[in-house]
């Protein structure tokens, strides 16, 4: 099973380094499930992953409850919705545009409303 996790794991990295790239492919929850695998298979690749230069940071604060930092959600906000804009204009069927404006407008709410653990205690 550790070796299906770590599999797994990896491929999640890999999507991950893809998703900064293109711009319908997320990033964040790659990273999460590589994180959630190599949490139960290898603590050296949760180590890496955790203290990586590029991800490490957003990573951390994300387990640690600390939340995803304000410029963090303005960048993610102004990218997904100049893509998704830039797919609605170039996709001629009504309902495939409906879909992306609903899940623009999900992961939007999610991000505007999450607030760090340690903040909701107070």
């Amino acid at each position: 099973m550790k070796h299906l996790l770590n599999l797994v794991g990896c491929i999640a990295v890999v999507l991950a380094i893809f998703g900064v790239f293109l711009p319908l492919l997320p990033t964040t929850p790659f990273l999460l499930l590589a994180s959630a695998c190599f949490v139960r298979s290898s603590p050296r690749l949760h180590n890496w992953l955790r203290t990586n230069r590029v991800f490490g940071r957003y990573l951390r604060d994300y387990e640690d409850g600390r939340g995803i930092p304000l410029r963090a959600k303005i960048v993610v906000l102004v990218m997904m919705w100049g893509s998704l804009g830039w797919s609605m204009t170039r996709v001629p069927n009504l309902p495939l545009q409906i879909l992306l404006a609903v899940i623009g407008t999900a992961v939007t709410i999610y991000l505007v409303r999450f607030v760090p653990v340690m903040r909701r205690r107070k």
